[in-house]
């Protein structure tokens, strides 16, 4: 099942071992396996663009997919643009055979993540499953007009939607799986996946993979 090959490894650092290997915001990684065909990064805070994981992860033949507004972001970290999909919200592409649909991802009154800054949140389908990771970010429109199997979504608060508030948003998109990101480490209590499972609606099934 393609929610197995899911890992997330901490804070909103994901891994998917499909028939490709993505990873979206590597974060305080334990190994150096440099296993990545496909590195997505929803925005530049120091959690979600850690150069020093991205080493441990990219392999010479790794292919990028980040905001457009990260332009300079990847100039400075020396990968080169030619290994990059830059994209803005709305947008679709495809990368190594797989579709990806570009969401955005930001706060609606929160300043932390402001829409200007053109961050992002992605829709892959792998194996006939849409995966939807959310990024940082609140219950936007463009978040609750998603469509997908598995959801990946903050719960932490502070930085994005709180655990009652991620249910809700779960709640209406209705996918098959939901799993819980964004709490336990940097923000947000492990109790944060306790309300969020309380709140989420059946048949829709969490999965805690933190």
């Amino acid at each position: 099942m393609m929610i197995d090959k899911l890992t997330v490894n901490e804070h909103s650092s994901i891994r998917i071992g499909a028939d490709k290997v993505i990873y979206f915001d590597p974060f305080h990684l334990n190994k150096a396996d440099h296993d990545a065909d496909i590195i997505f990064i929803t925005h530049d805070h120091y959690d979600h663009f850690s150069p020093e994981d991205i080493e441990k992860c990219a392999g010479s033949d790794t292919l990028f997919v980040a905001p457009y507004t990260m332009v300079k972001a990847f100039s400075k970290a020396k990968i080169s643009e030619e290994r990059v999909t830059f994209m803005h919200a709305g947008y679709s592409a495809e990368i190594l055979g797989i579709p990806v649909d570009a969401i955005a991802a930001y706060n609606a009154i929160k300043p932390f993540h402001p829409k200007k800054n053109g961050w992002l949140g992605y829709v892959v389908t792998l194996e006939g499953k849409r995966i939807y990771v959310c990024g940082d970010t609140d219950a936007t429109p463009e978040a609750k007009a998603v469509t997908c199997d598995i959801i990946c979504v903050p719960i932490g608060g502070t930085y994005t939607i709180g655990a009652k508030q991620a249910a809700e948003l779960v709640n209406l998109i209705k996918p098959e799986i939901a799993v819980p990101t964004h709490y336990g480490s940097t923000v947000g209590k492990p109790a944060d996946a306790d309300t969020f499972a309380a709140c989420v609606e059946p048949p829709i099934k969490v999965v805690k993979k933190l």
